[in-house]
């Protein structure tokens, strides 16, 4: 990671953040914010806890909203991811710390267990498929995952499915370290969540970035700012899926709130139809799904059709399963990862900027492990470098 301040204050070191918030510009989030901040709208933080003080989150976290046999230190969180996550979501910007793209929206935080807690903590952690079920029975709209794990646990799927009849819309990354293994990352590769990329400032897909055909959407991801640890002191740019996937959370509140009368299905619907490619529909990238995410295509269009209610926008896919570029079905086991090629990258109709990216240090790639019952998968949360991709699905 680049840092970007050491050793100061909260909000010394966060004095010039949300100029590093470049996919704010990009996105167009001021003009966006005059038709929608997501207010009205809940979303669902499962991750390291969320730590509800910090001034960019004052006011937006729903502590009293979270079962109470599933808080187990919800609020307090031990690595700063998951108060990152909450911050790309629904930051206020107070203090001028991280602003949210989604800033009228409200946290409801849950912590599920991580590496980094002693095996008595990691015992008292929720598990996700109850974490899940929770929400699902609650009036939160969005379930924001910033994780990605190699294994496929029973009962996930299940509840998965539950939430999904529920009517509420989840978001998953795909996962890292694609350069060092290639595998199917869970949950984001089940059927109804819908699997994020990761793009830098030019479009292009993050070279570490996980790819497959359970990929279904991309967002920035490369040089955002996220707090650089558990103390809360600074910020640091980073890379990774799981900032990818709160941009994408936000981006279908800001759409929700607009519209609060559309499903799941309909939101998710009006993400897919308008976002950023240079390629047919039905014909999605392996790298980036249906595209660049561009909330603002949806929000400033007063016609806009989001297609009938009950039809779920990734039918195909969850009808077919996973499948590798071959083709051919693939299992929650990895395999070698291929070299992407290179081909054009996606169409960004005006959303994003066509400043390069910057290079950054990927030496710090950090990883987390869930525990799901008796295993523990894989979560990446960072790392990795960038390159242009881009390749249509194996199927």
């Amino acid at each position: 990671m680049a840092i970007l301040s050491v050793g100061l204050t909260p909000g010394a070191a966060a004095a010039d953040i949300q100029s590093k918030q470049w996919y704010l510009s990009a996105m167009k989030a001021e003009e966006m914010w005059g038709v929608s901040t997501g207010k009205g709208i809940k979303v669902a933080v499962v991750d390291t806890g969320v730590n509800h003080t910090t001034p960019s989150l004052k006011g937006q976290v729903l502590t009293g909203e979270v079962p109470k046999n599933l808080a187990y230190k919800a609020t307090e969180d031990y690595d700063g991811h998951g108060t990152s996550m909450a911050e790309l979501i629904a930051g206020t910007g107070a203090g001028s710390a991280l602003k949210g793209l989604a800033p009228g929206a409200k946290i409801v935080p849950y912590r599920v267990g991580l590496t980094g807690l002693n095996e008595t903590e990691m015992n008292k952690a929720p598990k996700l498929a109850e974490v899940i079920r929770a929400i699902a029975d609650s009036d939160v709209k969005i379930i924001n995952m910033s994780f990605s794990g190699k294994i496929d646990f029973p009962g996930v799927q299940e509840a998965v499915e539950y939430a999904h009849g529920k009517g509420k819309l989840m978001f998953a990354g795909t996962g890292n370290d694609a350069l060092e293994t290639r595998f199917t990352g869970y949950p984001a590769a089940y059927p109804y969540v819908v699997g994020v990329a990761a793009s830098d400032e030019s479009g292009a897909v993050g070279e570490f970035s996980q790819h497959g055909n359970y990929v279904d959407l991309a967002a920035p991801g490369l040089d955002v700012p996220t707090w650089c640890d558990k103390a809360l002191r600074a910020y640091c740019t980073g890379e990774g899926t799981s900032m990818a996937t709160a941009i994408a959370s936000a981006s279908a509140a800001l759409v929700w709130s607009a519209h609060p009368d559309w499903t799941a299905n309909q939101v998710l619907a009006s993400l897919i139809d308008t976002a950023g490619r240079d390629w047919a529909r039905d014909d999605p990238s392996v790298y980036l799904g249906y595209g660049l995410i561009r909330p603002r295509k949806v929000l400033m269009d007063e016609d806009f059709k989001p297609g009938p209610p009950e039809t779920d926008p990734l039918a195909g896919e969850n009808a077919i399963g996973l499948l590798d570029e071959s083709g051919n079905p693939v299992t929650a086991s990895a395999s070698p990862s291929p070299k992407p090629p290179k081909e054009p990258e996606a169409s960004d109709g005006g959303d994003r900027t066509s400043t390069a990216a910057s290079e950054t240090d990927t030496s710090d790639n950090t990883t987390l492990w869930v525990a799901l019952g008796a295993a523990a998968a894989v979560l990446v949360i960072g790392g990795g470098a960038f390159a242009v991709i881009r390749s249509r699905r194996g199927a």
